[in-house]
């Protein structure tokens, strides 16, 4: 048989376009030549298999097999093309024009294709194109692959990878199909300039050598070169970082130097461990001049029905630059949530701390105040709800007593809300128990009731009255009262307290157009409540009612204190007077002025909050004004004034904000009367400074890549800044460049000094898929 008799072709029809492994960077100007190709996938024709044994004596294309990619990565190498030449005598198939291979879930275009029976050997030419399971792109001049693609030789590689990423090399070569090793290679996850694509990108790395391992998910580089626009800035015989493929990889994060007043100079390098598919642990060693050495750690656990987050150090202070006694030291703030069933679910908090300075000296979280806890909730619709939870407190000012920082157990409050009206209005009940010790001083234990009721009806001229009644019972038991934090000697022992309060409140919305501006209200409202005489209420202990403040929010409130320890009692009217001009765009300008006036005589015994604003028969003015008639534009704000005097302020809170051009403008100001009832100095003496405070901020995108911002607020009573902040950032598809400044004013009230950590420089570079750096100072 001649050799052309040998021969036979047969054409198939056209298929997909697209290709294989390596997941790697770019060259200097060979990332220029990297020209993403459309990828569209078309629906496979039958395509002949070629995984068939060159020993075995079939016929050319019989019981071949075809259709598209599988997931096998075992399965037979399957193609088409416009055209196929099978040589029986060198068992060849050479497949020319829109040439597209796949095996498992592997694909590949190239102008030609030739598949060796003989040797598993199948050679790519001509705009060869591979694609990988993940999504990663290669391009090359030539490929050699065996083994079901698992081995090869590519030339002229270049690749586009996960997260941006982008790579050249001279050659590749593959092995097992988890090894790829490239040679003379250039990676970078930055754009080419669009107006020169052969101008280096803004950063790259070049290496004379990079392996890629995609079982431990790692690109490795031997003999590297940082380069900034085409510039040596960095060079490092071995570098290592993730595959952009995954968004999680064991190894050292980029360190921390910097220098700080506490510290002096310092040096922290993280490690990450990525324990598995659902954990991970970061271990940060910080190693200082001025203290010992500190060891930091963040766990993270993730389950099918909840989590675990939690953050912890051990080390010491030397005692003497932090105004203290030499001492080990340490924190745990750790926090766990569950999901028990579809109507039950649970969690921990479990935060501790050495000290306060500790935590500003190394700079972890600061809470003035840390609450541990284990709960558990339920819910049942919009229905019912009940918690049950233990609380424990650790105060970490110097000036704090732990011995007088209470306990809380048990706490336990479950509440039922019927859809279903009752006597035409809707009901409410809850119930709660209440536990409170400490190791010297006031205790107390308290079960709690309440039973509220409302009924909204509309009258024929358009007024709404809501009917109201609120019933509550409570049960003490309490002994050492006399002492502090209370200080209520005649609380002492077992008692019981019951209120009722009833009310009617009425509102009448008088409504008109305002054409084409919108629509404009006034509302007048009055409410009248009333119920026993309550008294000065020594007898009673005080745990959840100490934080009291009269303001708008809750001038119609039944019972204006906050918790159940202190109940509101007599005859009162409250009366506000509403408008309101709401846009058809959605703005609106609003306000609210309204103020209580009592009928009962005892109003100084029965509110023990002197400049709260309910200490007199006329309650304090309280007013409220929002103004937002566009989007960009909105202002808030609150006030209190006294009663006799409405021009002398009690309270003024007021924001604002601008937004113009992506740019946002901020102003804030801040004015309250000392409240004797919740503040003293380390002495015990009654604090008598107002705050009076104003701030300002900028902050937005000066154009698409940076972006800046400053706020500041000063304290106008005692006349010096109390907070200066700032940042400015520039970020891009590949590069991060930012720094921030904070400096704070607090003091220490133990020695009138400011706290370590009082002032904050940070720097931050981030190359993305690559890695960051950071410096702080100060």
């Amino acid at each position: 048989m001649s050799p052309a008799a040998s021969r036979r072709r047969r054409r198939v029809g056209a298929a997909c376009a697209l290709a294989l492994p390596l997941l790697l960077g770019l060259p200097l100007r060979a990332l220029a030549q990297i020209d993403q190709p459309s990828v569209t996938p078309r629906d496979p024709t039958p395509a002949p298999s070629l995984g068939q044994p060159a020993a075995q004596r079939v016929e050319p294309f019989a019981g071949l097999t075809g259709g598209g990619p599988r997931q096998d990565t075992n399965a037979p190498v399957t193609f088409t093309a416009d055209e196929v030449e099978y040589d029986r005598e060198k068992g060849l198939v050479i497949a020319r024009g829109k040439v597209e291979a796949w095996q498992g879930e592997r694909l590949m275009r190239a102008d030609e294709f030739t598949y060796d029976r003989n040797t598993g050997v199948a050679t790519a030419r001509g705009h060869v194109q591979l694609l990988e399971p993940d999504g990663t792109v290669l391009f090359a001049e030539s490929a050699e692959l065996k083994d079901r693609f698992r081995d090869g030789v590519l030339e002229g590689v270049r690749a586009l990878l996960a997260a941006n990423g982008k790579m050249a090399a001279n050659g590749a070569r593959r092995t097992g199909g988890t090894i790829n090793e490239l040679g003379r290679v250039v990676y970078s996850s930055c754009d080419l300039c669009k107006d020169d694509p052969t101008a280096p990108p803004l950063w790259q790395v070049q290496a004379r050598r990079a392996t890629q391992d995609k079982d431990a998910l790692r690109i490795s580089y031997r003999d590297a070169t940082v380069r900034f626009f085409g510039v040596p800035v960095l060079y490092t015989p071995y570098l290592s970082h993730p595959d952009p493929s995954t968004p999680r990889a064991s190894g050292f994060l980029f360190p921390t130097v910097g220098y700080t007043r506490f510290l002096g100079a310092f040096f922290e390098t993280p490690y990450f461990w990525a324990i598995d598919d659902s954990s991970d642990l970061t271990i940060t060693p910080i190693l200082s001049s001025r203290q010992y050495p500190n060891l930091g750690l963040e766990y993270r656990k993730l389950f099918n029905s909840g989590e675990i987050l939690g953050s912890a150090s051990i080390g010491g202070l030397n005692g003497k630059d932090t105004g203290g006694k030499e001492e080990l030291a340490g924190h745990i703030f750790l926090k766990g949530r569950f999901t028990v069933d579809e109507n039950w679910r649970a969690g921990f908090d479990l935060n501790r701390a050495s000290s306060e300075i500790y935590l500003r000296t190394f700079r972890y979280e600061y809470r003035r105040v840390l609450t541990s806890q284990v709960y558990t909730e339920g819910f049942w619709d919009t229905q019912g709800y009940v918690r049950l939870d233990a609380r424990a407190y650790q105060g970490l000012r110097t000036s704090d007593d732990t011995r007088q920082v209470p306990y809380v157990l048990p706490n336990i409050y479950a509440e039922r809300a019927p859809r279903e009206k009752v006597f035409g209005g809707f009901l409410t009940l809850d119930a709660g128990l209440l536990g409170i010790y400490r190791d010297i001083g006031s205790q107390s234990q308290r079960i709690a009731a309440r039973a509220r009721w409302e009924r909204p009806e509309i009258d024929n001229l358009g007024g709404v009255w809501t009917f109201k009644l609120q019933a509550d019972a409570i049960g003490y038991r309490a002994s050492g009262q006399q002492e502090p934090p209370t200080n209520l000697p005649d609380a002492n022992g077992t008692r019981g307290v019951g209120n009722i309060r009833a009310a009617v409140d009425w509102r009448m919305p008088f409504v008109r157009s305002a054409g084409e501006y919108g629509t404009q209200t006034i509302e007048p409202r009055v409410q009248f409540v009333t119920g026993p005489r309550m008294g000065p209420q020594r007898s009673v202990p005080n745990e959840d009612s100490v934080d009291f403040e009269f303001t708008d929010a809750n001038l119609f409130a039944l019972n204006r204190f906050n918790g159940r320890d202190r109940q509101e009692g007599g005859s009162r009217v409250d009366a506000a007077l509403r408008g309101a001009w709401d846009f058809p765009n959605g703005g609106q300008v609003e306000g609210l002025v309204g103020r209580s006036y009592r009928f009962d005589n005892d109003f100084r015994d029965a509110n023990p909050y002197p400049g709260s604003g309910l200490d007199e028969r006329a309650s304090a003015y309280v007013a409220r004004l929002r103004i937002a008639p566009v989007s960009w534009f909105e202002t808030i704000g609150r006030v209190r004034t006294k009663g006799d005097q409405p021009l002398n302020r009690q309270l003024a809170d007021t924001t604002a904000n601008l937004t113009v051009k992506g740019i946002t403008f901020s102003a804030g100001y801040l004015y309250s009367v000392p409240l004797p009832y919740l503040t003293s100095d380390t002495v015990g003496r009654t604090a008598s400074r107002s705050r009076d405070e104003v701030s300002a901020g900028i902050a937005g995108r000066i154009n698409e890549y940076w972006r800046a911002g400053f706020a500041a607020k000063y304290d106008l009573g005692i006349g010096r800044w109390v907070l200066m902040q700032g940042f400015a950032g520039y970020e891009d598809e590949c590069f991060i460049l930012e720094g921030r400044f904070i400096k704070r004013f607090a003091q220490d009230p133990t020695t009138a000094t400011l706290y370590p950590a009082d002032t904050v420089v940070l720097f931050r570079i981030g190359f993305k898929t690559l890695g960051e750096y950071f410096f702080r100072a100060l």
